[in-house]
């Protein structure tokens, strides 16, 4: 969860986790929350109730050892990142 702390509150409410930036202020931007979902599609259906839309996703998928340069050859070695962009009008 990126974006100002009032807002993901208003949204996630008791499932946002503010354990990792627990000293800001409550209008400061962070980036150091996480929600204690265990599927994305429930962030997804609050953000939904709330007004929320999807504006944009990327997602991004790397190796990160070349097996034939000595690195492990199994699905270890890959790692990925999506980002999902919402907006509410």
């Amino acid at each position: 969860v990126c974006g100002k702390t009032a807002l993901a509150k208003e949204v996630f409410g008791e499932t946002l986790n503010e354990s990792r930036d627990p000293d800001r202020p409550p209008e400061r931007y962070t980036a150091r929350y996480y929600l204690k979902f265990n599927f994305l599609e429930q962030a997804f259906d609050r953000l939904s109730e709330a007004g929320f839309r999807m504006a944009a996703c990327s997602s991004t998928g790397t190796c990160a050892f070349d097996p034939e340069q000595g690195g492990p050859a199994d699905d270890k070695i890959w790692t990925s990142y999506t980002e999902y962009v919402f907006c509410r009008d």
